[in-house]
């Protein structure tokens, strides 16, 4: 195990993310304009989601580009962003597409006894303050056979802030039958730069 995968982890600090959202997109893998990064994030998407048309809750959705990239996969997709701002952009972004955006609490959204073939969230669990119990409801979220894709990381010195690998890995096991983690450090086309701190994903059946 290495030393990036057991250091301590500062708590997420607050965002107003309304206030984000116009500037949101700049950022190279959250607007995926450029045509290279768009095509690096559909590539492994299309390795972590199911091969045929699936029900996906996208978490966190932010602008809504990963719902669009599974959308365009052939997935259905309901996307749930506290921010009401955030949200706006997605339904701007998803608009005619089979995709639903909800404004709403990741740790609680408002679904009904609605159940999922996939729980997609990325850059999200890291800044709750109870992931473990996070985890435990959105499994009551998956059907049988369902799964997590979750995107994390651990970012910034010397107060890094994040959830490491081993840590998420961990807390999936006992709601999980197969724990995944696919380093995503190493593929710069998926950031639109180098990055040299701790990015992965975690694909979790149930």
């Amino acid at each position: 195990m290495t030393s990036e995968n057991t250091h301590t982890v500062a708590a997420a600090p607050e965002a107003d993310w309304d206030a984000l959202a116009a500037a949101f997109d700049d950022e190279p893998d959250h607007g995926l304009r450029d045509p290279e990064v768009r095509a690096a994030w559909a590539d492994r998407l299309r390795t972590w989601l199911p091969g045929h048309p699936a029900d996906v809750l996208d978490l966190g959705c932010g602008t809504g580009s990963l719902s669009l990239l599974a959308v365009e996969q052939g997935h259905r997709v309901t996307g749930v962003d506290r921010s009401p701002a955030m949200a706006e952009r997605a339904r701007a972004k998803l608009a005619g597409r089979p995709a639903t955006i909800l404004c709403g609490d990741a740790v609680a959204p408002p679904l009904g006894e609605r159940r999922f073939d996939v729980v997609l969230v990325r850059h999200v669990l890291w800044a709750l303050p109870d992931p473990a119990g996070v985890l435990r409801h959105w499994r009551e979220l998956l059907r049988p056979g369902g799964r997590f894709v979750l995107v994390e990381g651990v970012w910034g010195t010397p107060g890094p802030v994040g959830i490491p690998a081993a840590r998420l890995t961990a807390l999936l096991e006992p709601l999980s039958r197969g724990v995944r983690v696919e380093r995503l450090s190493d593929d710069s086309l998926l950031w639109g730069k180098d990055v040299d701190d701790e990015r992965y994903a975690v694909v979790a059946t149930v």
